[in-house]
């Protein structure tokens, strides 16, 4: 027979409310929908009297599907983000700090640095990416190259010697990434308000490049274009590019697509620079959007730190061929062990994995029009680097021109300073996003490392050292 003290806790059992949390994510569906549904049944087995629910939009639409629901009091819990949309939320209002539901100690120090504006940190790594540099050692032995590249210099200076001795391009950089580049060689692009690639050490490095373009070091194949990596690719697998700068997973292509080449490729890591940043990062994370109940946050914070967990960032991270920001799964020996008869897209994960406590997510954030300023920047770059121009004077238009705008958006010529005022690295690749408005719409932030403080980290900044 039931007792009475039976059938109230059944009672009270059957009218416990249902704790839902609403996570969404971006272009994960269909190919890791597996994966996502798996976390999902995982989760509420263990976890009965919550019930999670997993939304996937395609990228280009996530961010205005999330400031409808914010706008209408209805968020999800928590949300996908890269660096710079989450940059813009949160300075718009839209996303709130999740320093207290953290375990910090789980995440590489580099992913929370990403995740860190003003001092508050809004969003739970997921993974990022670096590049490595793959080489035809047949072309390295041709033109006497006995190592692989070690800085950005050497990076050139191959590459004219490759152009010279056999007459095969050597590199082709992302040229229409150059702001990118600016940064992680520790130049800024703006200080206080103003364009400043115009100084001494921004034209010494066009002038390098210049110099390797007009030996036939750099492909010109779409060297200026958008995307031009697909004609580098081409160019690795058709014997025609002694380097190759790129994910892992392109080495991977071109075992695929080009045996012949693959069999005579190595890779390294790729040369961080004098920032001390690696090349390639682009960071993803879960965000807490604003609004979201705070009586739910303690179930949020919980589920975040299982779906970031270092067994599920390991478990992604091999299907979608990333790196894990968790920090005992990115050590982990998938990671850093070579397999024995490795070849190189083997030996590309661990490479990759060597800089991965160095990847950041570099970009500018706040300015207005962005997408045009760096246009003009590309096209001074270019006239510059092919000759058409003297290098100097390209540069001082492109300033001018982005100080014409910049003098109307920031007419004090007044920024801050971002960061924790500790030795830290800063956030890493360009943003082209900008804020839409709120309390803080008028702050800029360029994140470019303090060469004077280029450990296994540096300082946080906005602007420029």
């Amino acid at each position: 027979m039931l007792t009475l003290a039976s059938v109230l806790l059944a009672v009270h059992a059957a009218a416990a409310p249902v704790q839902k949390i609403e996570f969404w994510t971006f272009s994960m569906k269909p190919k890791f929908t597996p994966y996502f549904d798996g976390i999902v049944r995982s989760y509420e087995a263990a976890n009965p009297g919550v019930k999670v629910e997993w939304v996937d939009f395609p990228w280009d639409i996530i961010q205005t599907k999330l400031v409808t629901r914010i706008v209408a009091g209805t968020p999800p819990a928590l949300v996908s983000l890269n660096v710079p949309w989450a940059d813009e939320f949160a300075r718009d209002g839209l996303l709130q700090p999740v320093d207290a539901l953290l375990e910090r100690g789980r995440y590489l120090p580099g992913t929370l640095q990403d995740l860190t504006f003003s001092g508050k940190t809004y969003g739970f790594p997921l993974y990022s990416n670096v590049a490595v540099i793959a080489y035809n050692t047949r072309i390295f032995k041709a033109a006497a190259i006995p190592h692989p590249p070690r800085s950005l210099d050497e990076q050139l200076a191959f590459a004219r010697q490759i152009a010279q001795r056999t007459g095969k391009a050597g590199l082709c950089p992302a040229l229409a990434k150059i702001d990118g580049l600016m940064m992680q060689q520790g130049l800024a692009v703006i200080r206080n308000g103003r364009a400043v690639f115009n100084s001494p050490a921004h034209v010494a490095l066009i002038r390098k490049l210049a110099d390797t373009y007009k030996v036939g070091g750099l492909l010109k194949d779409s060297l200026f274009a958008e995307d031009n990596f697909p004609a580098a690719i081409d160019a690795y697998k058709g014997g025609r590019l002694g380097m190759l700068l790129a994910p892992p997973t392109a080495v991977g292509r071109i075992a695929m697509d080009a045996r012949d080449i693959y069999a005579v490729t190595d890779v390294a890591p790729a040369p961080l620079g004098p920032t001390g940043i690696a090349d390639g990062g682009w960071l993803i994370h879960f965000g807490v959007p604003a609004g979201v109940d705070k009586a739910l946050l303690p179930a949020v914070g919980k589920f975040a730190r299982y779906l970031t967990n270092d067994a599920n960032q390991l478990a992604f991270a091999k299907a979608a061929s990333v790196y894990p920001a968790a920090a005992r799964a990115a050590s982990d020996p998938f990671f850093t062990t070579v397999p024995p008869n490795a070849g190189a897209a083997e030996k590309a994960v661990v490479a990759g994995a060597v800089s991965m406590p160095h990847s950041h997510t570099l970009y500018v954030a706040g300015v207005t029009d962005y997408d045009e300023l760096r246009r003009s920047l590309v096209k001074a770059v270019e006239a510059g680097v092919t000759g058409r121009q003297d290098i100097q004077q390209a540069l001082d238009q492109a300033v001018a021109i982005w100080n014409r705008k910049l003098v109307k958006q920031f007419p004090a010529q007044s920024v801050t300073t971002k960061g924790s005022g500790t030795k830290t690295v800063a956030s890493a690749a360009v943003s082209q996003k900008r804020p839409t408005g709120g309390p803080n719409a008028q702050a800029v932030t360029v994140f470019v490392p303090d060469p004077d403080v280029v450990t296994n980290s540096a300082v946080m900044m906005a602007v420029a050292p």
